[in-house]
C-alpha cells in the first residue's frame, strides 16, 4: 500500500515536471509581471486593489501565456519548423521537443493545449461579468494573437515584416498591463498604456533575441523573422535600438507619472545585458546568442520586479 502511493507519487510529479517543459512555465514571469504591474497602477492611481480579481487575472492571464507557448509549438510542428530545427546543424531548438521526439502523442499535446485555453476563457468570462464586458475585448484579442502567431492563414511569425514584434508588444505589454488596470477599475487610463510600453518592450526584446538561435533553421522552414529578412548583422542592430528604446520608455513613464522616479533604478539593469551586446560580432554560431536570450530575460524580469517595487512603496507612502 505504501509503495503504491508512493509509485503514484513519483508518477504525479513526473507528469507536473513534463507539464512544465511542455508548456515552458519558466517564462511566466514575463506575463504575470505585466499583469501585477497593471494592477499595482490602479491601486497606486486610483486607490482600488481587489485580491480576488488580481489572482483570477494571474491564473487567466498565465493560462493563456502557457497556451501560447503550446499553441506555438503545435503549429510549428505542424509547419515543420521543428523539424528543420532538429536537422540543422548548430541550430538550437527552442520548443520543448516533445512532439518530434514522440515524448506526448500529438492528441496528448493538443488535449493540455487546448484545456488551457479553457481555463484562460472560463477566468476571462468570470472576470467580464464582475468587471465589464471589455475584459472579453482584451481576453479575444490576447488569444487571437496566440493563436494566430504561428497558424495559419495569418502567422504572424512567418511573415518577417515586423508584425509578430507588434503582436508580442501587443499580448506582453499593452493588453496585461491595460486589461489587469480595467479588472480592477472597471475603466482605462492612459498612465496604464504608459506602463505596458518598457515591459512590453522588453518582453518583445526576449522574443526577438530568441530567433537569432535557429534563425537558419527557420529560413529552411520558410519561417520568415526579421532575423531572416535582415541578416545577423542589421538584427542585430535592431536589437540593440530596441533595448535603448525600452529603457527609453521607462524614463518616458517617470516623466508622465506612470512611474516614481525611484523607479529610475532600473535602468542600471541595461549595464549587463549591453555589456553582452559588445562581446557579439556581425555573424556568430547560434550558442553565442544564448546569453543574449539569457541577459534579456534578467533585464526583464529585473527591471519588472523593480517597477512593481517602486509602485507598492508608492502606493503606501
Amino acid at each position: 500500500m505504501y509503495d503504491a502511493i508512493i509509485n503514484r507519487g513519483e508518477q504525479e510529479m513526473q507528469r507536473l515536471t513534463q507539464f512544465k517543459k511542455a508548456a515552458r512555465t519558466r517564462v511566466l514571469p514575463v506575463m504575470l509581471i505585466p499583469v501585477a504591474l497593471g494592477a499595482l497602477g490602479a491601486f497606486v492611481w486610483d486607490g482600488a486593489f481587489h485580491f480576488g480579481l488580481f489572482l483570477l487575472t494571474l491564473i487567466g492571464s498565465a493560462a493563456v501565456h502557457l497556451f501560447s507557448n503550446m499553441i506555438n509549438d503545435l503549429w510549428d510542428y505542424y509547419n515543420g519548423t521543428d523539424e528543420a530545427a532538429k536537422s540543422t546543424e548548430g541550430a538550437i531548438s527552442t520548443n520543448s521537443g516533445y512532439l518530434t521526439n514522440g515524448t506526448w502523442q500529438l492528441r496528448t499535446f493538443a488535449a493540455v493545449t487546448w484545456g488551457l485555453f479553457a481555463v484562460a476563457a472560463a477566468c476571462g468570462i468570470i472576470l467580464s461579468i464582475i468587471s465589464g464586458w471589455m475584459v472579453l475585448v482584451f481576453g479575444v484579442l490576447g488569444a487571437l494573437l496566440a493563436y494566430f502567431y504561428v497558424a495559419p492563414p495569418i502567422r504572424f511569425g512567418y511573415r518577417g515584416k515586423g508584425y509578430s514584434e507588434i503582436a508580442i508588444l501587443l499580448s506582453f505589454g499593452v493588453l496585461p498591463v491595460a486589461g489587469a488596470y480595467y479588472v480592477q477599475t472597471s475603466h482605462l487610463d492612459y498612465r496604464a498604456l504608459l506602463l505596458s510600453l518598457p515591459i512590453g518592450l522588453l518582453t518583445t526584446l526576449i522574443l526577438f533575441n530568441h530567433h537569432f538561435l535557429h534563425w537558419q533553421a527557420d529560413k529552411q522552414a520558410g519561417k520568415r523573422t526579421l532575423v531572416v529578412v535582415w541578416g545577423e548583422r542589421r538584427a542585430l542592430q535592431f536589437s540593440r535600438s530596441l533595448m535603448l528604446l525600452a529603457y527609453t520608455a521607462l524614463i518616458v513613464c517617470v516623466i508622465f507619472g506612470a512611474l516614481p522616479f525611484y523607479a529610475l533604478l532600473a535602468l542600471l539593469t541595461i549595464w549587463p545585458l549591453n555589456k553582452v551586446y559588445g562581446k557579439l560580432t556581425e555573424t556568430n554560431p547560434s550558442p553565442a546568442y544564448l546569453p543574449l536570450m539569457g541577459g534579456s530575460l534578467q533585464a526583464t524580469i529585473r527591471s519588472g520586479i523593480i517597477m512593481i517595487a517602486a509602485l507598492i512603496v508608492q502606493g503606501l507612502i
